[in-house]
């Protein structure tokens, strides 16, 4: 197997992306995650360029790094400079990393337009700056930067500074699609060009511009690149870079190349969903390999089909890469789809039950409710057509007041329950009427169920059913929770917002009370 070595820059590349921003705390924590990974270069960002990019290079020496060697950025000197006197430089070498990437400019474009310099100091900016580095002791990659634009307009001189490169020391010469706007057959052909007039080891650093970036990394890793370059989901600035865990599983899988480490593949879902977290960014559904519907099913013939062979619909098993099958219930769902997520209640010889379950799901969603991020409705309207189905509590009255008073909004519920036998009427406040309404139920409940006190409310969603009716619209309100152990989903659905947020609730602690009843009858931790 070749060896394809990873270089991530998610820590540079990956925070000019609009809406993203790393703490240093943020970036040390990545640092720690992106090694444990297995990745083999991690670019921690330009030391010159702020205060915590300069601090992340103290503080990075203190980590216990497994494999991963953390590389500083920086660009070549600047024009009629001594390389030994060029702040960049400087501060390269003080980052005390054993690797540096120097940028410089490939396209002749750039360098008498921006950098306003002969094509022949260019070269000479790009020789000094790297033979420099490499004469302390620095193990040197450099950047092409716009290599692909600046080879198909004049390739004589983009192929120059390459070889000035190299002729420097530089271990790696890296082509960046900067403008991202190559395509693969482009790419493919220049890589193996460069390939048969360098003897050093070429990489790839592409851009997202054209939704072409993994091709075109994987292009130019078939046509003789060792190295690849890019970011975690592929943030970064504009369109992105190329997502790493895109190629990460397409070399690993489809290519048979060794990358990483041996187990990593079965963590990039993990990793993946890692840096969303830190990025304070929103999972992408239908990212592919890792996202939460990358190995989804709705309709009926391929739930089908699924259900006797997963092959049918998934070109690898989702566990290889950390993530999970999952069968969605929508008015599309045939009977293989009731099938698979009712197995825990055996009711598959029921056909009576089978058809009702059905019949329900379509009836509803006509409604305007959605069980795909709504499980834990799904398994409570399932034990109703079962016959499985004893409520908890039972609703006598809720009633939400806000009123405006002088330090803002204040909102009060009130709620009559019968549990247990008996009568509960609570009042409490809240934030807005959902959370007034969380804390009256909870205090009419928690007497008797203390578990639910490990219930967290983790999202609350809103939209309009049927737009055109305006304000008298039905709203479907999809509520998220997690306790210990689990994470569901209930959904409501009324002309009223407050009502639909009820019932969503209502299915929400129903559900936590079934799973622990279950759990406690399996012996599972987390029961009762």
């Amino acid at each position: 197997m070749t060896r394809v070595f990873i270089y991530d820059t998610t820590l540079r590349d990956g925070s000019q992306g609009e809406g993203v921003n790393f703490s240093l705390q943020d970036k040390l924590l990545l640092t720690r995650r992106l090694d444990d990974l297995g990745v083999d270069f991690i670019e921690g960002g330009y030391p010159l360029s702020n205060p915590k990019d300069f601090e992340y290079f103290q503080a990075v020496r203190e980590l216990p790094l497994k494999r991963a060697e953390v590389v500083a950025f920086g660009m070549t000197r600047r024009k009629n400079s001594a390389p030994e006197t060029d702040t960049c430089l400087k501060a390269l070498l003080d980052a005390r990393t054993s690797h540096v990437t120097i940028v410089g400019k490939t396209w002749d474009f750039h360098v008498t337009e921006v950098l306003n310099a002969t094509l022949a100091e260019n070269v000479k900016m790009i020789a000094d700056s790297i033979a420099f580095c490499k004469s302390q002791g620095r193990e040197v990659f450099y950047d092409a930067e716009h290599f692909f634009d600046g080879y198909k307009a004049n390739p004589a001189y983009a192929i120059e500074t390459l070889k000035a490169a190299e002729s420097a020391g530089a271990a790696v010469v890296i082509l960046c699609d900067t403008n991202g706007g190559t395509m693969p057959e482009a790419v493919a052909a220049a890589v193996a060009d460069v390939k048969s007039k360098l003897k050093c080891e070429v990489g790839i650093h592409c851009h997202n511009d054209c939704e072409l970036a993994v091709a075109n990394t994987l292009s130019a890793v078939r046509a003789g690149a060792s190295q690849v370059q890019g970011t975690m989901n592929g943030i970064g600035e504009r369109c992105g870079n190329v997502d790493l865990v895109s190629v990460v599983a397409n070399l690993a899988i489809k290519y048979r190349r060794d990358v990483l480490v041996p187990g990593s593949l079965g963590r990039l879902t993990e990793a993946s969903r890692y840096v969303y977290e830190l990025a304070n960014m929103n999972f992408r559904p239908g990212q592919p390999f890792v996202g939460q519907s990358a190995f989804a099913h709705k309709g009926g013939m391929h739930t089908h089909a699924v259900a006797k062979n997963p092959n049918s619909y998934e070109h690898i098993d989702p566990v290889v890469v950390g993530n999970e099958r999952r069968v969605l219930v929508s008015e599309l769902s045939g009977q293989s789809t009731i099938l698979t997520k009712t197995a825990k209640y055996a009711v598959a010889n029921d056909k009576a039950v089978m058809g009702k379950i059905l019949t329900a799901v379509q009836d509803l969603e006509y409604a305007g409710y959605e069980f795909e991020a709504a499980e834990g409705s799904f398994d409570i309207l399932v034990k109703k057509a079962a016959g499985l189905y004893t409520p908890w509590f039972e609703r006598v009255a809720y009633r939400v007041n806000i009123e405006q008073g002088a330090g803002g909004p204040v909102t009060e519920a009130t709620v009559k329950l019968r549990v247990a036998g008996a009568t509960a009427h609570t009042v409490s406040e809240g934030d807005g009427p959902v959370n007034a309404l969380d804390a009256a139920l909870r205090k009419a409940l928690l007497p008797h169920f203390p578990r639910l006190d490990e219930l967290q409310l983790v999202d609350y969603k809103v939209r309009v059913v049927n737009a055109k009716a305006g304000t008298a619209a039905r709203v479907r309100v999809v509520i998220e929770c997690r306790d210990g152990t689990a994470v569901w989903g209930t959904v409501g659905v009324s002309e009223n917002i407050i009502e639909a947020s009820w019932i969503a609730l209502a299915d929400a602690i129903e559900f936590k009370l079934f799973k622990d009843q279950e759990d406690a009858a399996d012996g599972r931790p987390g029961g009762a």
